[in-house]
């Protein structure tokens, strides 16, 4: 066994770009074009009114943006479960999940002080 040959592989190729996806302008373009895409569908939706109730509008607004964050990940950040070892989908994770629990806890505790406070003040209104 050669000394030389120890610890290099087959997957040499992988530590070039660091596990990264190659950087194209092609890769760009189509992040760019999806972009302009997921940004014009949720304005022509607001702006046609197309749904009747705007909560719908606001989730479907939502699930656009979450795709478009995911384009932008992907073809802007090149992240993949590859690139780093894993580790920078790791911390992606970790990211989404405390935002998630930082997002639902204040919408959690808005809605409730929302509800606890409003009759108290809708009675100061109603009594002359």
């Amino acid at each position: 066994m050669n000394h030389d040959d120890h610890g290099h592989g087959h997957d040499d190729h992988d530590h070039h770009d660091g596990g990264h996806a190659p950087s194209t302008l092609k890769g760009y373009a189509t992040g760019f074009i999806l972009s302009v895409i997921l940004t014009a569908i949720p304005f022509w939706l607001v702006m046609g009114k197309a749904f009747n109730n705007s909560s719908t509008t606001a989730l479907v607004i939502l699930g656009f943006a979450a795709v478009q964050i995911v384009v932008h990940m992907v073809y802007f950040l090149h992240m993949n479960a590859r690139s780093e070892g894993g580790w920078t989908m790791l911390a992606l994770i970790f990211t989404l999940v405390l935002v998630v629990i930082t997002l639902s806890g204040s919408l959690w505790v808005m809605f409730h002080m929302n509800s606890n406070m409003m009759p108290t003040m809708h009675e100061m209104k109603v009594r002359p």
